[in-house]
């Protein structure tokens, strides 16, 4: 190997130069991108409320604004309401995101998606069965299912098919990838059969909750099952990163991620344990949503490359972007209606994937 020559290194030095450029470009970009949609989430819907005015609630609640301004119907609508909507859609879409990261690195596959390996399906399992099961149970005793059962009901069925899915491809302390691709497909197929049962047996009003939450929904959010959700993605966020370098190194390969000294199973099995957690919370949280882990990451991937100490935090960044705005759609295209969003997500993510198959499919060929 030649030794780089001073040209070389000039020329190397302008190369690197130019594209930390722009990635700050696309970093601050996608971040100003984010928080504009934030504040026009805030004022948008069948009650619409000017920027502006917003900014200026929410300078009021900072104290630094007029007091009597907290009082108006419109600092109701925007801090009991569009608030703890938009923090929690912000916060699935942010799950979503670094989720499908995460799984497209340890696939090494940018067609990889959380809902491949099954806990998706596991948890939509679980609130289907909560909904009739659950609701029927307690009928008896004279009681309604509280609402907070729901999430935790996902939740539940969040880990227990990630559980199942460990174990099947797992021997030996060694994690197939293939199996556990393979494995994800038959689970996410044998709760999706299961869940069309309950949809089966239900009655009216349990049918129309299940199929209201299977198509996704920031409608319920609340303060309190922020509080609910926010101690366990946030964590999540900010551990996630931590796995970049071995992800980055699982780039080259298994075997030579294990030769430059990388815990290959330690990092499959975070891996997965951290897709779980995610995408069980935001399941449970706001229902079924779907492409985000697909879209954005490759999105990312486009701008700024394949290094996962960028990747990651900007898939989280542009996934609470996608699904703010997203939102916003949902609650302007029939109103005084409200879309649900995993509708419009689904309008996005299904193009894009489709798009993402042609391209790859002419790549293979040329």
């Amino acid at each position: 190997m030649k030794p780089v020559t001073a040209p070389g290194a000039a020329a190397l030095a302008r190369l690197t130069a130019s594209r930390r450029q722009r990635n700050l470009v696309a970093c601050g970009a996608l971040l100003g991108l984010c928080l504009l949609l934030m504040l026009l989430s805030l004022g948008a819907g069948a009650f619409a409320i000017a920027p502006g005015r917003v900014a200026e609630i929410l300078l009021a609640r900072l104290g630094s604004g007029p007091a009597e301004l907290l009082d108006s119907r419109e600092a109701l609508v925007v801090l009991n309401i569009r608030m703890p909507r938009l923090l929690l859609g912000a916060l699935v879409g942010a799950a979503l995101a670094i989720s499908g990261a995460l799984m497209q690195g340890l696939f090494r596959n940018p067609l990889a998606d959380p809902g491949l390996v099954g806990v998706s399906a596991g948890a939509g399992l679980a609130a289907a069965a909560t909904i009739v099961l659950g609701d029927r149970l307690l009928a008896g005793f004279g009681m309604k299912l509280p609402f907070a059962a729901l999430p935790f009901g996902a939740f539940f069925g969040g880990l227990v098919s990630t559980l199942a899915l460990y174990l099947i491809a797992t021997r030996e302390g060694r994690t197939s990838v293939a199996t556990m691709l393979l494995a994800g497909v038959a689970l996410g197929a044998l709760a999706g059969s299961l869940t069309g049962l309950l949809a089966y047996v239900s009655d009216d009003r349990q049918l129309r909750d299940l199929t209201f939450w299977s198509m996704g929904s920031l409608g319920g959010a609340s303060w309190s099952k922020l509080s609910v959700v926010a101690p366990i993605v946030l964590p999540l966020l900010i551990a996630v990163p931590f796995l970049a370098r071995g992800l980055n190194a699982l780039m080259l390969g298994e075997a030579e991620a294990y030769h430059l000294g990388i815990p290959v199973q330690r990092i499959k099995a975070l891996a997965v344990l951290l897709v779980a957690l995610a995408v069980g919370a935001s399941v449970a949280a706001a229902g079924v949503i779907g492409f985000v882990g697909i879209v954005v990451p490759h999105l990312i991937r486009l701008l700024i490359g394949p290094d996962h100490r960028l990747l990651l935090p900007l898939a989280a960044i542009g996934g609470a972007a996608l699904l703010v705005g997203a939102d916003i759609v949902a609650r302007l295209i029939v109103i005084p209606a409200e879309l649900p969003i995993g509708i419009v997500t689904a309008f996005i993510g299904a193009p894009f994937f489709l798009w993402l198959l042609l391209r790859r499919g002419r790549i293979a060929e040329s």
